[in-house]
């Protein structure tokens, strides 16, 4: 077995569910095979057992490149899985488990290569910081906001940073496609309520707290966002109709992304706002009206696009549901027209000639806002070829999540290309902006 197999394998065995018991013995073990390197690490908590680790690798040049990522993992409910999502079971040229793709099997790849430049004395081209944080599945309060609050100057000197969803492959006729993230959607979690009369069931109603809030619930689930393309939305549809060699229609782009099937997925999400009802928590007896009624909703916008997705939310509320925010953190990005980019796909191609990396925005959220807030940069950056039968938006959060053995293998030497290469401490953009 292949060393990034096992500890992508070892790393699955422990229970990291968020919410759950934490991620201490996980961050342990890493810390283990940091220090087995000869890396110092540092080990911190903000809360018992809200683990995270960080280590710094000298280079060549002191401007410091980022990798982070989490050691938390979402519930995974056992009975519904082929293998026990913790057994970490290698079956079929894949690990199985809950975090092989999101995202233990990254983090073994990243421990994997900085143990072998260990055992061959290299030297990475520019200082290489090293985070696996707790909490990232839920707000980061206990990981990455944490450590930015707390442990600000372990990052010192870093200007870019690479993380997860990004740099994967997507079959396409003659080529493979690897999106490489610029930027995400930012994030408003919502926790609404209604307030009314508290009554007898039975009555005519009057004020129902529960029937406003459904009302207003509904409005927001039905409503239809404006489609807003964004200059790296743009440049991606204009990058997929060159490898394609056809046409996608700005006019239709809904239909389009459907028609393109996985390679639609790559837009279809990021063409507009979005705001889904999660949660209903109202009432305690069928014959009762109660006095509030309380529900969630996961809002994501678009980079720019905060103050229109806020307005069009307060419309469809109305006055009588008031809002307040669980999460709200903006929509980071990172410029495509970059050095460092042209590294990021260079990376990609040397190790697949048929890799055609294209920029990408994430529809969900990562770490990355936590460290925007430092002026990191932030891409999405986890190289790894899949099979083509393998659905990689599927396998997050998903059942039967499993991560190719070979995949693991290549991501480790596209690592290795982008942290060793003479292009690794020259070029890289110093430009805040």
């Amino acid at each position: 077995m292949s060393e990034v197999t096992q500890i992508c394998s070892d790393l699955i065995r422990f229970d990291t569910t968020n919410p759950g018991s934490g991620e201490r013995p996980a961050a342990e073990h890493v810390a283990t095979l940091l220090s087995e390197a000869g890396i110092e690490p540092v080990v911190f908590e903000s809360a018992r057992h809200r683990t995270s680790v960080v280590a710094r690798i000298p280079g060549d040049s002191s401007d410091a490149l980022l990798i982070h990522g989490h050691l938390d993992v979402v519930p995974a409910h056992a009975p519904d899985w082929r293998v026990h999502p913790f057994s970490g079971e290698v079956l079929g040229g894949c690990v199985w488990g809950r975090g092989a793709v999101d995202m233990k099997g990254t983090l073994a790849m990243t421990l994997t290569l900085v143990r072998e430049w260990a055992r061959r004395g290299v030297r990475p081209g520019r200082d290489v910081v090293l985070a696996f944080l707790a909490d990232e599945e839920a707000t980061g309060e206990y990981g990455a906001r944490y450590a930015v609050r707390h442990h600000r100057e372990l990052f010192d000197g870093c200007t870019e940073a690479i993380s997860e969803s990004g740099g994967y492959s997507v079959e396409a006729p003659g080529a493979r496609i690897y999106p490489v993230a610029v930027g995400e959607r930012g994030t408003a979690w919502m926790r609404l309520t209604a307030t009314g009369v508290a009554g007898h069931g039975s009555r005519p109603p009057a004020d129902n707290a529960v029937a406003e809030l459904c009302h207003a619930m509904s409005r927001i689930a039905s409503h239809r966002w404006p489609v807003r393309l964004t200059p790296e939305v743009a440049t991606l549809i204009e990058s997929l109709s060159d490898i394609l060699g056809e046409r996608i229609d700005l006019d239709r782009l809904e239909e389009e992304a459907e028609r393109l099937g996985r390679v639609g997925s790559l837009f279809g999400a990021q063409i507009r706002n979005s705001a889904n009802p999660t949660m209903l928590q109202a009432g305690y007896k069928v014959n009762v009206v109660p006095g509030t009624a309380v529900g969630h909703v996961d809002g994501r916008f678009l980079p720019g696009g905060r103050e229109e997705f806020l307005e069009t939310i307060d419309r469809l509320l109305g006055p009588r549901v008031r809002r307040e925010f669980v999460n709200l953190e903006d929509a980071p990005s990172a410029p495509m027209d970059s050095p460092f980019f042209e590294r990021l796909g260079a990376a990609l191609v040397a190790e697949d000639p048929a890799a055609r990396p294209v920029p990408y925005v994430m529809s969900g959220g990562t770490d990355a806002k936590s460290f925007a807030g430092l002026g990191i940069r932030g891409y999405g950056f986890a190289p790894l070829m899949l099979t083509p039968e393998l659905d990689y938006f599927g396998m997050f959060h998903g059942v039967d999540e499993r991560v190719p053995v070979e995949g693991l293998e290549f991501g480790v030497r596209v690592l290795d290309r982008l942290l060793t290469s003479p292009a690794a401490s020259a070029g890289h953009s110093t430009d805040p902006g």
